[in-house]
């Protein structure tokens, strides 16, 4: 929470149905705030059966505006699909079709939540937004920051390096301060039916969680005919040295550390280790294969000043990676090149790279390749 925030200015609070963006509305209209909810409507939202589990079902508009009456807050739902779509859907089925693993909750935090969002809520006389993210806004050499949450298993900071740097002192994080079971004892106290709902933990537009059957009908749907891409076909997995050990079902439905569902049998536990969309190709070997000193990130984005071009951090390649010391050297207005001390294991090409000053969110990127320095 900002220190100098005004408890009785107007808060936007995004509300997915949750227990934790009902349990923020309440938290700041207890606090004085007055609240107005808003509530997006994504693809989700169509026609199709979506997961119970899924933070976008019909269900999720009704029970956000329950939370809104309940507190005596507007609620209104506005419509995004096409954004969505476009900023997240297609990044995401492109990326698999071209051999990356992408991370479409980094995108929707990016593109829509904290950009379009907060565009809308602005517009309708918001003096801040709010979500029900484990993150706190704090202070780095003089400027707000973003900071982790104190709830280091919730913390939620690794998604949110993308969101514009400007939109910090328009942000109220009102959950940072606490875990998970305050929060569930605090919407029981606020008598909010959502306490006990479960979180939603599959990628929400993907349907019964078939990643693969997403991906095909997705890249049918942009081809004429029956010409589907590449990737998408059978095609060999090799081992280290070249030799055909097996066929894979597309090499766009894999990834790389991948053990389970490669259909190969040596003897060993082999791991994908590299991705070739362009020939359809799939590689395996050791886990002793797997590791990697360098990457390099596009797409770079800073909430925070780094300490020069070239600076030391706390380097974290997957959501629940332990950050690792790196050193982070600047290549462009919008790329790095980050060098381990020591070798990580299966760094993937679409995933995000995070940078952190011990607490504070420096910023991160997209990997775009991966090599030992």
């Amino acid at each position: 929470m900002h220190e100098d925030a005004n408890s009785n200015a107007t808060v936007a609070v995004a509300m997915s149905g949750g227990v934790d963006s009902s349990t923020a509305a309440a938290l700041l209209a207890s606090r004085g705030y007055r609240v107005i909810g808003l509530t997006m409507r994504l693809f989700c939202y169509s026609d199709r059966q979506t997961s119970e589990k899924s933070c976008c079902n019909t269900q999720a508009i009704a029970d956000a505006r329950a939370v809104c009456e309940r507190i005596g807050a507007p609620h209104y739902v506005i419509g995004g699909e096409k954004e969505f779509k476009r900023d997240v859907i297609s990044r995401f089925v492109d990326s698999y079709l071209t051999g990356s693993t992408p991370n479409p909750c980094v995108d929707c935090n990016s593109f829509i939540k904290f950009k379009m969002l907060m565009y809308k809520a602005l517009n309708i006389g918001a003096d801040y937004l709010a979500t029900g993210h484990y993150v706190r806004i704090g202070a780095h050499n003089g400027s707000p920051a973003l900071l982790r949450g104190l709830d280091r298993d919730k913390d939620q900071s690794y998604f949110l390096w993308g969101i514009p740097r400007s939109s910090l002192n328009r942000l109220l994080f009102p959950l940072g301060e606490y875990n998970k079971g305050q929060v569930r004892a605090l919407a029981g106290e606020y008598g909010l039916e959502v306490r006990e709902k479960v979180e939603s933990q599959e990628v929400c537009f993907v349907e019964n969680d078939d990643l693969e059957a997403f991906i095909r009908q997705s890249a049918a749907e942009r081809v004429e005919g029956d010409e589907t891409p590449l990737s998408t076909r059978p095609g060999p997995v090799l081992d280290s040295s070249g030799k055909v050990v097996g066929e894979h079902r597309g090499s766009a439905f894999y990834t790389i550390g991948q053990r389970k569902g490669l259909g190969v049998s040596l003897g060993r536990p082999v791991y994908v280790t590299r991705i070739d969309t362009a020939s359809n190709v799939v590689v395996v070997g050791d886990d002793n294969e797997l590791g990697s000193n360098l990457l390099e990130a596009e797409q770079v984005n800073f909430l925070a000043d780094p300490p020069d071009s070239n600076f030391k951090a706390g380097v974290q390649i997957r959501y629940r990676h332990n950050p690792v010391p790196a050193t982070v050297e600047h290549t462009g207005n919008y790329s790095v090149r980050v060098r381990f001390e020591t070798p990580q294991r299966a760094v993937a090409r679409g995933q995000s790279v995070v940078f952190y000053d011990n607490e504070v969110l420096l910023g991160g990127g997209v990997i775009n390749g991966v090599g030992d320095s």
